[in-house]
């Protein structure tokens, strides 16, 4: 064989390796990276079934997902490991407390915190906590791992920085308020914000303040990272990019009411995607803030999106899943597993992998939906509404015989 052919092989086997490497991708943390931009590039095309498994509690953590397995924490405290095929329960964890925050895995173990104040280490193969770490107040922030360092913040007001392996302290840093949001960590440089209405650019390696802004109101949404720009929205009702070297204004966009959604980020088409209170998703120009479209919800969003291809995916507390189109704003699918009657919230935020759509409620239900073909499946909640109809009917036949009866005699 001759070099040609050889060089040709080689280019092959190296395009193979790749496009494995990619089919094997994972939704690891909130948002899925550290940049929190809220896009996995391809997870192959993997298909789950239509499924629905109940989580036993109120579920407002978002999922992560891990060699086909979804790592889920319902508000009780209960962390589950969930089969990504077929919706089965392999086993579940009582840590105690309530959780909010989202679980975040490197290599076999899971973070995450709870409203006890312990950030926990939890080994998903082992099935046995690692280490636990105390702070003196509650753990919403859900955690972020950079080069074996895990970042997160607490209802204490400070930021934490551990070695991810042994739980030890590496360092803490006083911002003020209850830090809920959950840090980006890009460049050396960790960005998070604070209920005391600061968004802050800290030092990953010490926890020195580098920069602070000051917005109108509390911050708990979560920054996104790119170009050296972060994007982040405040209660005070605007969407801040700002630089992220300075912590300089960039642009900003009121949207009309508190955000508490995290912002999404499309590089390819130079959009950002976030929710806001009055029930509207936005999209605009992330290099300018330039209003692109918005679309009106029946209740808060407070939900961050998910982008996969020309779509981004997200919640409502209307109790609906909106698939819409990035370009237009236009609805191309909508669920709602409550059928209005029994409708409940839904602010954890979903997660695509492959052509698979998998979100939560506070119902307590974790669904997977098929995210090419837009197809969702039959929710418990259609059987008891069936019944009601059902019943209704029933007594409203009833009375009229009752009624027919009382005037034949």
């Amino acid at each position: 064989m001759n070099k040609k052919g050889i060089f040709i092989i080689l280019i092959s086997l190296i395009a193979i390796g790749s496009l494995t490497g990619v089919s094997s991708a994972n939704w690891t943390m909130f948002h899925e990276n550290t940049e929190h931009t809220g896009y996995l590039a391809e997870a192959g095309n993997f298909v789950s079934n239509l499924w629905t498994t109940y989580m036993g509690g109120v579920v407002k953590s978002s999922p992560a997902i891990k060699d086909k397995v979804i790592y889920l924490a319902t508000e009780n405290g209960m962390l589950k490991a969930i089969n990504m095929e077929n919706g089965d329960e392999k086993w579940s964890y009582d840590l105690g407390g309530t959780i909010v925050a989202s679980p975040v895995i490197d290599g076999n173990n899971l973070f995450i915190g709870t409203s006890e104040g312990y950030m926990y280490s939890y080994n998903v193969e082992d099935k046995k906590i690692s280490w636990k770490f105390k702070v003196s107040k509650p753990i919403e922030s859900t955690a972020s791992i950079k080069d074996g360092i895990l970042y997160f913040g607490a209802n204490n007001g400070r930021i934490y920085a551990l070695n991810a392996n042994d739980g030890s302290k590496i360092w803490e840093s006083e911002v003020g308020g209850k830090v809920k949001s959950s840090p980006a960590v890009v460049n050396g440089t960790l960005f998070i914000g604070s209920t005391n209405g600061k968004i802050f650019g800290l030092s990953a390696s010490d926890g020195t303040k580098i920069w602070n802004y000051v917005t109108g109101d509390a911050v708990t949404s979560s920054p996104a990272y790119t170009q050296g720009k972060i994007f982040i929205g405040s209660e005070d009702g605007t969407i801040y990019s700002l630089n992220s070297t300075d912590g300089s204004v960039v642009w900003k966009h009121e949207l009309g009411n508190k955000v508490i959604s995290s912002p999404t980020i499309d590089n390819r088409e130079n959009s950002v995607f976030i929710g806001s209170d009055n029930g509207y998703i936005t999209s605009l120009d992330l290099r300018d803030g330039t209003f692109k479209w918005e679309y009106k919800t029946g209740a808060a969003v407070q939900s961050t999106p998910a982008l996969y291809g020309d779509k981004i995916a997200i919640g409502s507390n209307d109790g609906s899943i909106y698939v819409l189109n990035k370009y237009t704003g236009n609805v191309e699918f909508n669920y709602n597993p409550g059928t209005y009657i029994f409708n409940s919230a839904i602010s954890s935020s979903p997660v695509v992998y492959g052509k698979s759509l998998f979100v939560a409620g506070n119902d307590g239900y974790l669904y997977s939906l098929d995210s090419e073909k837009l197809e969702a499946p039959t929710s418990i909640f259609l059987y008891y509404t069936i019944a009601i109809l059902i019943a209704v009917v029933a007594i409203i036949i009833a009375l009229l015989i009752v009624r027919k009866k009382r005037m034949q005699n």
